[in-house]
């Protein structure tokens, strides 16, 4: 149902899928050696810009969603679908393929 943010992403998630923008992948390691490109891991986790209305359920009521625009939350390795807007990356992912929300 929300779908407005800070940063005015145009984009509206069907059903019980999320919007998320993943953040930056580590550029050095903790002992300090900077990660090329191609070595740095993909982020599994991100903050979540827009959420979906719910789940259609078999009595015709949407599903309640658990999640909310602003949750940093943790995802699969390989879950969701990578995109491209405006220049920035997000990751669009069912409710069910998000792991854990940070409290």
């Amino acid at each position: 149902m929300a779908t407005a943010t800070a940063k005015k992403v145009k984009i509206r998630p069907l059903d019980d899928r999320v919007v998320v923008e993943p953040f930056e992948a580590e550029e050095r390691t903790r002992g300090g050696i900077v990660l090329p490109d191609s070595a740095r891991e993909k982020p599994q986790q991100g903050k979540v810009i827009a959420v979906g209305p719910g789940k259609l359920l078999k009595s015709g009521e949407r599903g309640k969603m658990s999640l909310k625009v602003g949750d940093h939350v943790f995802y699969g390795k390989y879950s969701g679908t990578e995109i491209e807007l405006n220049g920035e990356e997000y990751v669009i992912l069912r409710e069910s393929d998000v792991l854990a929300v940070q409290a």
